[in-house]
């Protein structure tokens, strides 16, 4: 397990600008304290059962050895601060930013190592809540979703991430989800593959099954790379 601070950029009007990716990894390569980042850019791809429109222009994962540290880059003087700014981001604004502090659960899959020439896909999944009993919703939800994750032809890593309490001096709301989870996959062909095959239709059985709770799910295909300061 790990603790993850997650950004997401909402706005789909907004689009990264030429080198906002280049001045975003040199400044979480010299972020105190960073284990490691996922970066998420929009892709897309084709479920059975939902269509959320498109994604959203940036995502990311940023992976700290404890909260200490998560907190200290989120301080008014933290090395995130530099994002909101203008300067590094160049084509996004913080209008409808969000962040938020997670524990990242992991769970096994039969085949992790990607393909060669793979181009790694994240189906993300956030569900705002709230749940009428969220001890039982999220007691469900972690029994029953990963083990009918992992039939999923060609998936790569399963993640669940639940929310842990923060200071941020970030300026942008706080996340309020209950829970984020995330699927890798080779590519948004061998998602939108997974997302088509037999082992899809079990998982939305089970959720259907969940308890009682309200804010639906929200679904986006990204692409991700992994960064390593």
């Amino acid at each position: 397990m790990s603790v993850q601070l997650v950004l997401f950029w909402e706005d789909r009007a907004q689009q990264l600008a030429v080198g906002d990716l280049a001045r975003l990894r040199a400044v979480l390569g010299t972020l105190p304290g960073l284990r490691g980042a996922l970066i998420h850019t929009p892709a897309q791809s084709q479920d059975l059962y939902t269509d959320d429109g498109p994604s959203p222009p940036l995502g990311l994962e940023l992976a700290f050895a404890d909260i200490a540290a998560l907190e200290a880059a989120a301080a008014p003087d933290g090395g995130l601060q530099p994002l909101f700014a203008g300067q590094v981001l160049r084509g996004l604004t913080p209008q409808r930013a969000n962040a938020g502090a997670f524990l990242s659960r992991s769970y096994p899959v039969d085949a992790p190592d990607p393909a060669e020439g793979a181009t790694p896909c994240s189906f993300v999944v956030q569900y705002p809540g709230p749940a009428a009993d969220p001890n039982a919703w999220l007691s469900r939800y972690i029994a029953g979703h990963p083990p009918l994750m992992r039939p999923l032809p060609g998936i790569r890593a399963i993640e669940i991430l639940t929310p842990v309490d923060w200071v941020s001096h970030l300026p942008v709301p706080k996340a309020q989800h209950m829970l984020r989870n995330r699927v890798v996959f080779d590519s948004p062909a061998a998602l939108t593959a997974a997302l088509h095959s037999p082992a899809r239709h079990p998982l939305r059985a089970e959720f259907d099954q969940l308890p009682s709770f309200a804010g639906g799910s929200v679904h986006h295909t990204m692409l991700t790379e992994t960064f390593r300061p």
